[in-house]
């Protein structure tokens, strides 16, 4: 399982939403400036995240984007899965893959199920404030 640029631009965008005092705006460029993300790609990341609720706009010369929830109420997995979807080390155990006909009789099922388990708690286990204050404690 291979995490792609846009998942690790998802989270440093939204920890960067974090640093900000509540309510309080960041335009997309500085975003951009201070993370080394093009405000065009970086346009590309937030569409998917203010479609799953993370996030939300503000227009005009103070506009931006701002977390619409707390910190605490947002984990590393609904980043991940806003921009990514669904997160599982093989397509078989999507919710949207069809019936895999070997499912009754797959020898290794079991592992990938578990794999699936760790990754997913762990995802759901960190909060964007654990991830914000690590920033912090980094600078």
């Amino acid at each position: 399982m291979k995490f792609s640029t846009r998942d690790r631009y998802a989270l440093r965008l939204m920890v960067e939403l974090a640093n900000r005092g509540p309510g309080e705006y960041l335009p997309l460029k500085a975003v951009g400036d201070s993370q080394g993300i093009s405000a065009k790609y970086l346009e590309q990341i937030v569409a998917p995240l203010a479609k799953a609720g993370l996030v939300e706009s503000g227009r005009g010369s103070q506009g931006g984007y701002r977390l619409n929830k707390p910190a605490a109420a947002i984990t590393a997995g609904d980043i991940l899965r806003a921009v990514e979807g669904e997160i599982v080390p093989i397509p078989c155990l999507s919710t949207s893959a069809g019936h895999c006909p070997r499912r009754a009789r797959c020898e290794t099922l079991g592992f990938w199920e578990g794999l699936n388990d760790v990754i997913n708690e762990y995802l759901d286990g960190v909060t964007l404030e654990q991830l914000r204050r690590e920033s912090l404690d980094g600078d």
